[in-house]
């Protein structure tokens, strides 16, 4: 089964609440992992509560996102 991310909910600082398709959820606290050119703008906590759910993961405007299974590897 490929994992694709359902729904996310912003909760704070820089967790992110995630629904997958087999039905588990998982909190991700994305603080230490937003190193890199591309995560640099996600340090603004406004950019980045403002993800979309798109092509099966989590994204930002700028195009960055994470795969969906390191997202549910590192979540809670």
């Amino acid at each position: 089964m490929f994992l694709e991310v359902l729904s996310a909910k912003y909760l704070g600082d820089y967790k992110i609440n995630l629904l997958f398709n087999n039905g588990e959820y998982k909190t991700v606290d994305l603080f230490d992992k937003l190193t890199g050119k591309v995560f640099e703008p996600l340090k603004d906590k406004a950019y980045f509560q403002s993800f979309t759910v798109r092509f099966n993961t989590i994204e930002w405007s700028n195009g960055a996102d994470f795969a969906p299974e390191y997202l549910y590897e590192i979540g809670n």
